[in-house]
């Protein structure tokens, strides 16, 4: 509809210069998320991709990643649906890495056709790591017994109120390797002969931009603005995709107003752990 109103327009009356639409991709990576930690995950970015992949006079689209990872499956699936629409589209895509693109973050990143960093932001943590807290004495001292019932031997490995069991912790690492070469071949076939022959690459390790051109992780350093005015030209202009909205303007999809206040409580206490999850994850990377 906008595309057909801007037709009508008489062409003295329009706006010059090519317009480059952007998405931001920004925060830790995961499934769900609530009014008080909105999450990044394909159901809360996916409206904003159809919208800038859909502009069809933009030649390129542009994403600004600032993300420490999170959940590999959402990366995963952004990741695809970058690739399925750029392909639809027949657009370019131009990542552009602000603080971090790290982990599931730089997964989301090798999608673009070129990643554009700054010399000072972070890249690369192409590895997996899993995370939790162990409280096998805890309930010793307040007095609680835990009753667990199962059928299946295995169905309650890593249980973190039982001590750690050297059976489960292998088997979290055969998942967590097969993760990691998922990810690493995703980075060679994406960056292929552009990356350097270097052997902590694919080691977990993360750079600043300066050194990850080097090691073929970024293919330039610089900004979105200046790099969009030097490929379009000074009349070029970014138009920033925005979340959509509900009927009642709040940001989809989200938490009703009329929570009862037990479900406000929950929702409190999720919202605490997700804010210590997110500092944990932008932790890692001094930030």
């Amino acid at each position: 509809m906008a595309d057909f109103l801007k037709r009508l327009v008489p062409k003295r009356f329009q706006k010059k210069g090519v317009v480059i639409p952007v998405v931001r991709l920004h925060g830790p990576i995961m499934s769900g998320g609530s009014r008080f930690r909105p999450a990044l995950n394909l159901s809360s970015v996916a409206g904003q991709l159809e919208k800038a992949f859909g502009m069809k006079e933009s030649p390129a689209v542009a994403l600004s990643i600032n993300s420490p990872g999170g959940s590999p499956v959402q990366s995963r699936m952004i990741y695809d649906r970058i690739r399925a629409l750029a392909e639809e589209k027949n657009k370019r895509v131009l990542v552009f890495v602000e603080d971090v693109a790290a982990s599931g973050g730089y997964m989301i990143a090798i999608a673009g056709d070129e990643i554009i960093a700054d010399a000072t932001s972070i890249v690369g943590s192409i590895g997996v790591v899993s995370g939790g807290f162990g409280f096998p004495e805890l309930l010793k001292k307040i007095g609680v017994e835990r009753r667990v019932y199962t059928a299946g031997e295995n169905k309650v490995i890593l249980d973190p109120f039982q001590p750690e069991k050297e059976s489960d912790i292998e088997y979290l690492k055969t998942l967590q390797l097969e993760i990691h070469e998922i990810f690493i071949d995703m980075v060679k076939a994406r960056r292929g002969t552009m990356l350097a022959d270097d052997p902590t690459l694919f080691s977990g390790l993360f750079w600043t931009g300066r050194k990850g051109l080097e090691l073929g992780l970024v293919d330039r350093l610089g900004g979105l603005r200046e790099e969009i005015k030097t490929r379009y030209g000074k009349d070029a202009r970014l138009e920033l995709i925005g979340a959509q909205k509900s009927l009642f303007g709040r940001r989809a999809p989200g938490i009703g107003a009329f929570a009862a206040p037990e479900q406000m409580a929950v929702q409190a206490v999720a919202g605490l752990a997700e804010t210590l999850e997110e500092k944990a994850l932008w932790g890692r990377y001094g930030l």
